[in-house]
């Protein structure tokens, strides 16, 4: 180690203090002059101890490693690529009160919110137009992403290895950030109004966006130019899901619909129409649900009668109500209704048994999907509207940001 000229005088010093403390008066003379040392020495105990942080820091050290070689063991069962739906254990993995963290440091509202799906890490973003990066397992604020300059509507990573979070924000643009540098590597210019929603398709490669503009446009990741636009809505479309296999996509908009889309056709496949106000949210889903969806109502051979996969997705809006839709039949199969105010987010549980969703009404909901019921309230989660819910795909941890600027991190059990 090379020490600068300040660093080593205040060594020299530290050890002439020691010499001369512990009663070594001719060492001390001989280094004094050799080390042509002069000023105040400072305490006499400071060498001694530095030496004890530095002891208590190896034993720190050994003890952080033997948590690593525990956590490795743990990875190879919720590794990456796991769910929580592949664990063996009983535990319905639903979140439980109190909050394990109360997270603050924003200054407006928190709009969306994304876990990493490699490290301990989620990323949330804000009216205050900041992106932030936080340590789910700690608490702790790792980064702030500035670039937008309005607010920022939704984050996303990456979904196979993490290294690109994509944003989107009401000054028109969309932002790819770099997960190593934290830089923003490209900004997307092509929406004419405030981009309300970002998602990755399943490969990475592409992005959807959708905007107040009434359209959603694909970009290829490597160039940032815009692929295709896709025209249908004709109000604000204001959320964005793809499914499992990339194949298809779904939106929601202030036109109370949702549509179906296939990536090569520019027009929607379906349309599915029923709720009575604003729809904020959809939802594809996961093929743990699928299963027990179709088993529930007893459409199991109908996917080789229609030839095509079975998908089902959830949406929810300013009607208070959550529809879960049959695409292909474009049925509604359930209504839930329980929230007393606009629902602003749902998902679906990793274990396919049940669907989570947030509202206006401060309330954070389980409900099963077997029988239509209510499973779980958390009831006054936040101190305002909940905005945002979001699950972490590979530990029972759910995340929920409110318009009282504050995330809570929520374990499941």
């Amino acid at each position: 180690m090379i020490l600068t000229e300040k660093e080593k005088e205040k060594l020299h010093k530290a050890m002439l203090s020691y010499l001369k403390s512990a009663s070594y008066p001719q060492s001390a003379e001989v280094f004094e002059r050799e080390a042509n040392i002069s000023g105040d020495l400072g305490p006499a105990d400071i060498l001694e101890k530095k030496w004890s942080s530095v002891v208590r820091l190896q034993q720190k050290v050994m003890s952080l490693q033997s948590e690593l070689d525990t956590l490795k063991e743990e990875m190879a069962f919720y590794g990456p690529g796991k769910k929580l739906s592949d664990s063996n254990k009983v535990s319905e993995n639903l979140p439980r009160a109190p909050e394990r963290y109360n997270l603050l440091g924003h200054r407006e509202p928190i709009t969306a919110l994304s876990f990493h799906p490699v490290y301990s890490v989620f990323a949330s973003c804000s009216e205050d137009g900041s992106i932030r990066i936080w340590d789910y397992e700690t608490g702790n604020l790792e980064k702030i992403l500035k670039g937008h300059t309005a607010t920022v509507n939704c984050v996303a990573f990456e979904p196979n290895n993490g290294q690109i979070l994509v944003s989107c924000a009401a000054d028109l643009s969309i932002k790819l950030w770099s997960f190593e540098t934290f830089d923003c590597t490209k900004t997307l210019h092509g929406h004419d109004h405030n981009v309300s929603c970002v998602r990755f398709l399943p490969a990475g490669d592409f992005i959807l966006s959708s905007s107040r503009d009434q359209s959603i446009k694909l970009w290829e990741v490597s160039t940032g130019f815009c692929i295709k636009t896709y025209l249908g809505h004709t109000e604000w479309v204001r959320s964005l899901t793809v499914n499992i296999d990339g194949s298809l996509f779904a939106s929601c908009s202030n036109d109370e619909t949702v549509m179906v889309w296939g990536l090569e056709a520019t027009q929607p496949i379906v349309i599915l129409s029923g709720h009575e106000n604003v729809v904020e949210t959809v939802a594809f889903a996961n093929k743990e649900a699928v299963v027990l969806l179709l088993t529930s109502k007893n459409k199991n051979g109908e996917e080789e009668k229609r030839g095509k996969s079975p998908e089902f997705i959830a949406s929810s809006g300013r009607d208070k109500t959550i529809r879960i839709w049959d695409v292909w039949n474009g049925s509604c199969l359930l209504i839930l209704r329980g929230h007393d105010n606009w629902v602003k987010s749902v998902l679906f549980h990793p274990s396919g048994k049940y669907l989570i969703s947030c509202s206006d009404d401060k309330s954070i909901r389980v409900w099963d999907l077997s029988s239509g019921s209510s499973a779980k309230k958390l009831l006054d989660a936040h101190g305002h509207f909940i905005l945002t819910i979001a699950m972490n795909p590979r530990y029972p941890l759910l995340a929920s940001g409110s318009v009282d600027k504050s995330i809570k991190i929520w374990e499941c059990r």
